[in-house]
């Protein structure tokens, strides 16, 4: 319900959203923000979510582009270029700031240096999910299918280095599961392939699986976070699967908003302010949790200080895992 919700009182960004015109150039006096993955995802819904409720706070016209490729690299890079006067921000993941510097030789943005960040939007568990007709019902099953098929199980997720790809990959090494990887532009054109029968499993983000999973056209198996989701209360974690290697397993990713650095801190804090605002709001984070998000809040020095723990934690993770893009 709260991703129709979103999706429906958000229509109006969206058509904005989908006209062909180039960053920034759009009506004088707004905000653009930048969603660097494809339409209909968590990353997407979130950002058309604050574009409606920081615009009145902020008494300013607020437009969302989707700047979907090379996990979140393509839109990470304009907003990195984009002049620091405070009408270009980036709803940045945890692969834009955390992940990406350990996975890609060469980036055409620098995370540590190119964002001024604002504030932390929330937490991300994801949920392994299969086709409601596919024969895994658990992840024992899944582990136990994928190590007796002649050829290995495909996997879905929102792009190379992704939290949904990184975390399958922690999975893989933790039970032994042979898994194949294929990347997609975002949650929800995975999410598509899953309906649609043409990949095996997911680790999706909650939130654009949650509408399917309740419809019963997909069938959830385990949540990645370390305690179940009320949204999901029924779904065991996949620490509490009993497969072995899975004890203590917990992988979540997280969103944040960020402006290009040189942006001027008193622009910065007023930004910081009104996301504090919106995220405060009792029935959002409550509707937002009922749909598989956990809505939390950091001011720009907490989410800087945050960003650079996760970046050492992910550094761990991908060096473990030994997963790769290049």
């Amino acid at each position: 319900m709260m991703r129709r919700q979103l999706l429906a009182r958000s229509a109006g960004l969206a058509a904005a959203a989908a006209l062909p015109l180039p960053l920034l150039a759009q009506p004088e006096g707004a905000i653009t923000i930048v969603v660097p993955y494809a339409p209909g995802g968590t990353t997407d819904i979130l950002g058309r979510m604050l574009a409606r409720e920081m615009a009145p706070l902020l008494g300013r016209t607020i437009i969302v582009e989707n700047k979907p490729g090379a996990g979140s690299g393509v839109g990470a890079a304009l907003v990195a270029r984009a002049p620091a006067d405070g009408n270009t921000l980036l709803v940045a993941t945890s692969s834009t700031l955390a992940i990406n510097p350990w996975l890609y030789r060469k980036l055409n943005y620098d995370p540590a240096k190119d964002f001024a960040p604002v504030g932390l939007i929330g937490i991300v568990p994801l949920v392994v999910v299969v086709n409601a007709n596919s024969p895994v019902r658990s992840i024992a099953d899944l582990v136990s299918m994928s190590k007796t098929r002649p050829e290995a199980m495909s996997y879905g997720s929102a792009g190379n280095g992704s939290p949904q790809h990184l975390v399958a990959e922690m999975f893989k090494v933790a039970t032994g599961a042979r898994l194949t990887q294929i990347p997609y532009k975002g949650s929800a054109p995975a999410v598509a392939d899953l309906l649609g029968g043409h990949i095996d499993v997911m680790f999706s983000d909650i939130l654009p699986a949650l509408p399917h999973i309740r419809a019963g056209r997909l069938r959830a198996l385990g949540v990645t976070s370390a305690r179940r989701q009320p949204a999901l209360t029924e779904v065991p974690t996949v620490a509490e699967s009993g497969v072995p290697g899975t004890a203590g397993f917990q992988g979540v990713a997280w969103q944040s908003l960020v402006a290009p650095a040189g942006t001027p801190q008193a622009t910065v804090e007023k930004y910081a302010e009104a996301l504090a605002r919106v995220m405060n709001q009792r029935t959002l984070r409550a509707q937002l949790a009922a749909d598989g998000f956990e809505p939390d809040t950091m001011m720009p020095k907490q989410l800087e200080a945050y960003v650079r723990a996760e970046t050492a934690r992910w550094g761990r993770v991908i060096k473990a895992s030994g997963a790769t893009v290049d």
